[in-house]
This record gives C-alpha cells, sequence and structure tokens, in this order.
C-alpha cells in the first residue's frame, strides 16, 4: 500500500513545474557556485604558491640571522567549495619573528571588499535556502491540497491507514526533491575532476557525511510541511504558514540568537584589543630604552680616566658580554609582551567562547543554524579556525625564535648595527657582520588540521539535532492527519 502512495506521489511530482523549476534553479546554482568556487580555490592556491616562493627568496636574501623572520600563511582546503564558513573572512598570513606576536591579517573581504556585500555561494547555502523552500513548497498543500480537490475523500474510501497515507505522501515529496540536490551535486563534482581538483579519500567521506546533513535537513522541512499542511483546512493558509515559518526559522531564530548573546556576554572588539597590547608593548619598550640609555652611560663612566688603548682593549674584552646582557634585557621584555598578549588574548577567546557557545544554544532552535554548524564543522572552517591556526603559528614562533637565537649565538654575531657611547668621541655607530644564511635546518610551519573523527564529533550533535527535528516532526504530522477531517 504504502508503495502504491509513493509511486502515485512521486509521478505527480516528476510531471510537475515544480520539479522543473527546482531542478532548474539548483542545476543552475550548485553548477555556477562549483565553478565559482574551483576558480577561487585555484586562485587562492596560486596565491599562496606565489607568497610562500617569494618568503621563501626573501629569507634566503637574509644576510643576518639577528635580523631573520618569516611570513607564514594559510593553505587553500579544497572543501572550501562547499562549505567556504569563515574562510574569507579570517585573515591568510601572519608575520614571525621575535618581536611582533602572531595576528592573521588581509582576509579575501578585507582586500575585495565587494564579495562581503554579494556573500559566497556554496553547498551550504542552496540547501539551507533554496531546497528547504522547495522543500515546503513540495508539502505545503500535501493534504489540505488532495482534501480541497476532493481526491482525499475518494482515497479513504478505501482501507488506506492513515500513517501509512502521510508517510507515503511525505517519502514521495523527498524522492522527488533528492533529484534536484543529487543530480547537481554529481555534475558538481564532477567539475572537480575537469579542473584536476584532487580530493583525499577523507575530503570524499567529509563530503558524504555532509549529503547525510543535507538530507536530515531537508527531511525537517518536509515533515514540517506536511505538518501544516495536516493542521490546515486551506492550502493557501498553509502556503503562508509555511512561509513565515520558513522565514522565521531561516532567518531570525540564527541572527537573534547571535544578537542575544552579543548583548548578554560582552566581548572586547579587536581594535580595543589591539589597543590594549599596543599601550602595554610601548610603555614596555619606553622603560627597556630608558634603562638600555642608563645602563650605557654606567659603562662609559667605569672608563672614565683609562687611556684610549685602555678604553678599547677593555671595551672590546667585554663587548660580547654586553652584548649578551643587552639581548637578554630585550628578550625579557619581548617575553613580558608576548606574556601580556596570551593572557589578554585568552581573556578575550574566553569571553568569546562563552559568548558563541550561548549564541549557538539559542540559533540551535532553528534546523538551519544547526545545518551550517555541522558543515562548517566537517569542511574545518567552523568558528574554531582562526584560533586554531593562531595557537600553531605561536607554537611555530617559539620554536622559530629558539633556532634563530641558536644560529645567532653560533655565528658569534647578532647582525644590525652596533651603538656605543665613547666620552671623547661621543655616539659610534657600526654595521654587524654579515653572512650568507643556511636555513636548511629551518623549521617549517605546518597547517593545523582538524581530524576527522574530531570534526565528527563536533557536528555529531548538530547532526544529531535535525535527526530528532526530523523524526519529531514525522511524529507530530502522523498524530495530526489522525485527526483530520478528510470530508
Amino acid at each position: 500500500m504504502i508503495g502504491v502512495i509513493i509511486r502515485k506521489e512521486l509521478r505527480a511530482a516528476l510531471v510537475s513545474p515544480k520539479f522543473v523549476a527546482s531542478f532548474g534553479v539548483c542545476a543552475l546554482l550548485m553548477l555556477l557556485s562549483t565553478f565559482v568556487g574551483i576558480r577561487e580555490f585555484q586562485a587562492s592556491r596560486e596565491q599562496y604558491e606565489a607568497a610562500q616562493r617569494l618568503n621563501e627568496q626573501e629569507m634566503r636574501e637574509q644576510t643576518a640571522w639577528g635580523r631573520l623572520g618569516t611570513r607564514v600563511f594559510r593553505a587553500p582546503d579544497p572543501l572550501q567549495i562547499f562549505a567556504s564558513g569563515l574562510q574569507n573572512d579570517i585573515g591568510r598570513w601572519s608575520s614571525v619573528d621575535a618581536f611582533n606576536p602572531v595576528k592573521l591579517k588581509n582576509s579575501v573581504y578585507s582586500d575585495d571588499p565587494v564579495f562581503a556585500v554579494f556573500r559566497f555561494i556554496d553547498l551550504a547555502f542552496i540547501v539551507q535556502i533554496v531546497l528547504t523552500l522547495m522543500a515546503l513548497v513540495y508539502t505545503y498543500d500535501a493534504v489540505n491540497g488532495e482534501r480541497e480537490s476532493g481526491t482525499l475523500q475518494l482515497t479513504f474510501a478505501n482501507p488506506v491507514p492513515r500513517h501509512v497515507y502521510i508517510l507515503g505522501k511525505a517519502v514521495g515529496a523527498w524522492l522527488a526533491l533528492i533529484v534536484p540536490l543529487f543530480v547537481p551535486l554529481l555534475m558538481s563534482l564532477g567539475l572537480l575532476s575537469v579542473f584536476d581538483i584532487l580530493l583525499s579519500a577523507e575530503h570524499w567521506l567529509r563530503i558524504a557525511i555532509m549529503m547525510g546533513a543535507s538530507l536530515a535537513l531537508v527531511s525537517v522541512f518536509i515533515m514540517s510541511g506536511v505538518l501544516v499542511s495536516a493542521l490546515t483546512s486551506r492550502s493557501s493558509v498553509s502556503f503562508l504558514v509555511c512561509l513565515v515559518g520558513w522565514v522565521v526559522t531561516a532567518l531570525l531564530i540564527p541572527r537573534a540568537g547571535m544578537m542575544t548573546a552579543g548583548y548578554l556576554v560582552a566581548v572586547p572588539t579587536a581594535a580595543e584589543t589591539d589597543s590594549r597590547l599596543d599601550g602595554f608593548s610601548k610603555e614596555r619598550w619606553n622603560v627597556h630604552m630608558k634603562e638600555l640609555g642608563e645602563r650605557w652611560r654606567a659603562r662609559n663612566e667605569q672608563l672614565t680616566g683609562k687611556t684610549e688603548e685602555e678604553r678599547r682593549a677593555e671595551r672590546e674584552a667585554k663587548e660580547w658580554d654586553w652584548m649578551e646582557e643587552d639581548d637578554r634585557s630585550r628578550k625579557q621584555v619581548q617575553r613580558d609582551i608576548d606574556e601580556y598578549a596570551t593572557r589578554l588574548r585568552e581573556d578575550v577567546r574566553n569571553r568569546k567562547l562563552e559568548q558563541e557557545r550561548l549564541g549557538f544554544t539559542l540559533a540551535r532552535f532553528s534546523p538551519v543554524a544547526a545545518f551550517q554548524l555541522a558543515l562548517m564543522n566537517l569542511a574545518g572552517t567552523d568558528m574554531g579556525m582562526k584560533a586554531r591556526f593562531e595557537d600553531a603559528l605561536t607554537e611555530y614562533r617559539k620554536t622559530f625564535n629558539t633556532y634563530r637565537d641558536a644560529k645567532v649565538k653560533e655565528s658569534g654575531t647578532f647582525g644590525g648595527i652596533r651603538i656605543s657611547f665613547d666620552s671623547q668621541r661621543g655616539m659610534k655607530i657600526e654595521q654587524g657582520r654579515e653572512e650568507t644564511l643556511d636555513l636548511a635546518e629551518m623549521p617549517r610551519f605546518s597547517d593545523p588540521r582538524v581530524p576527522l573523527r574530531d570534526a565528527f564529533s563536533a557536528a555529531l550533535v548538530d547532526i544529531g539535532l535535525l535527526v530528532g527535528a526530523a523524526l519529531l516532526a514525522c511524529a507530530a504530522a502522523v498524530a495530526a492527519f489522525l485527526r483530520y477531517d478528510v470530508r
């Protein structure tokens, strides 16, 4: 019996204008978004490789270990084609040296603001906006439309169980909507091969899980449409209810949740954080320069009353010890600044995490928000993307500076310039020794990647919410139809 109902519903959907419209829109948007995403990925990859080569060349041109610094760039990932998430919002590179804290700079949207105005369309957007709306269009008149045409009463002139009928209607609509989703998706995945975008086995597995989450979200809206249709007697009323519900669910609840969290949990802005860090850094360096000047004056006073040869001999004997003392003082200043920056960043991050937890909890009342969070976690473009990269950069900076300091000590020179004071000649500036640097043993940065197990664990809660919402809507639709007047 249920097979007959499913075939009837599927046949009616496939020959309807709704199917043609949904397939055409989905195919056009999915192919277009995949093509644009591939071109953006290729451009990002070319920029990444060119920036890497330029940075390597600049480092090879360095002639003093004391001045050695590098830049680290974020490598693009093919999954950003399907779920861009925060990929375009956060910075793409950071400098790594002994003086400046790590900070991602130059996001895509900061370089090209027009992309921020017209946000990137990806698979997540198409499923969230287009397919969920199509699901409601397919099902808003699933029950009351049959009642208005008189076929519902004729159907139940036969011994058809009500729960079988309602499930058959839902499954038929579900199968009809799967075609506009999977056929364009398979064509889009074919474009990856055409443009030589290689995906690993883990990438394919993540995409498969994304498809499962997409089916769960579509199921939620299909069952919701059937439920509304079973609760109303007129299709015009159910269409209006479905439209309003879609606007509230897809657009208002996620934004209202984050706005409420932002109001309840205050987080310092990036400008405020940078201002506090800059103020502390300037104050600490001013104290250091004052102490350095006093230290040099004290050293020169120790040489007062001696002949020029004695002063030169004593200065040459103590020069390395003085340089090491000054370097220890400079490193202590930098450590103080780094520790303050770490505490400041941790405080801001903890507040952001608290705000995000509250905001996401409220936003998850919308299945659309749960779906988006699940896809972002699976693609690695979630809210923790920036923190993961900056944490990895901070650890790499420690390793890089340790390597640089060891090379400075091994070479016996800090490079750069040397400033000395003499009571008779005054200030003297000398150029440090320069040499060609051998960077073969320099530590390399490795991009932080979220293992599939961790990504799936993070997305499992949201996928579970989607499945639970679909089952709840299904149970509610069956319960509502059991009391429905078919006459």
